[in-house]
C-alpha cells in the first residue's frame, strides 16, 4: 500500500475534501489533523478498519476509540445526552473536550456492545468540513503507536504509518498539540478521566 500524503496548504480545499471523502467511502483509513493532535480515523461503520487501527497502533482492545462528528444531532444517534449537558456542549464544542456518554442501541451496535462511548466535536476547520461533506461520523484515536508520543505534525504520522494506511493530510503542527480533556458523564458525580489541553477548572461550574 502506498500512502497518499496531501499538504492542505498546497492543494485546493475542494480537492482535499473530495479525496478524503472518496477514501473514507471506500472503507479507507486516514490520518487527519485536529485541534489537539493528529488522529487516525475511519468510518464508524467500517468495523474492519477499526480493527486495523488497533493492529496498526498495537492498541489494547479494552481501550475504546472515540467518535467524532461535526453535528450534535449526529452524535445523539450514538450516545444519550444527559439532562443539563447542553450548557457544557454549547460552551466547549467545537473544542478540546471529549465526553463519555451512555450508548444508544445504534451506539452499542457500532462499538461491539459497549455501554458507553467517548464523543467530541473538534475545533478544526478542515476536519469539520470533511465530516460535513462525508456526513458519517468517524471513529478515531491519536495517531501514534501505543506507548509513543501522539503525532502533533504530519511528519511524525508519516514515520508511524507511511505505506500502512490510505491517506495522511499535512496541515502543519496542531494548534494545541496536546490531547483533549476527557470527562466521564455516564453517571453522577462526573469524573475527569484525562486532564488534557482544556483546563479542568473551566469545567467546574458546568459539572
Amino acid at each position: 500500500m502506498k500512502t497518499k500524503i496531501i499538504n492542505t496548504k498546497k492543494e485546493s480545499k475542494a480537492f482535499v475534501i473530495e479525496t478524503t471523502n472518496e477514501i473514507l467511502k471506500n472503507k479507507g483509513i486516514v490520518v487527519l489533523p485536529t485541534d489537539t493532535v493528529y488522529g487516525i480515523m475511519t468510518s464508524v461503520f467500517n468495523f474492519d478498519g477499526q480493527k486495523q487501527i488497533y493492529k496498526l497502533k498495537n492498541r489494547a482492545q479494552k481501550k475504546p476509540l472515540i467518535l467524532m462528528s461535526d453535528k450534535i444531532e449526529t452524535l445523539k444517534k450514538f450516545v444519550v445526552f444527559p439532562k443539563g449537558i447542553d450548557k457544557i456542549v454549547m460552551e466547549f464544542w467545537p473544542g478540546q473536550l471529549t465526553l463519555i456518554l451512555p450508548t444508544t442501541e445504534l451506539g452499542k451496535l457500532s462499538t461491539g456492545g459497549r455501554d458507553n462511548l467517548g464523543v467530541r466535536i473538534p475545533k478544526h476547520k478542515i476536519l469539520l468540513d470533511i465530516m460535513a461533506k462525508y456526513n458519517i461520523p468517524l471513529m478515531t484515536t491519536s495517531a501514534n503507536i501505543s506507548g509513543k508520543d501522539s503525532a502533533k505534525t504530519a511528519d511524525t504520522a508519516v514515520k508511524y504509518f507511511n505505506n500502512k494506511i490510505d491517506l495522511i493530510l499535512d496541515n502543519g503542527k496542531c494548534e494545541f498539540s496536546f490531547e483533549s480533556t476527557v470527562i466521564d458523564m455516564v453517571k453522577f458525580p462526573y469524573t475527569v478521566i484525562r486532564k488534557g489541553c482544556l483546563d479542568c477548572h473551566k469545567l467546574l461550574k458546568y459539572i
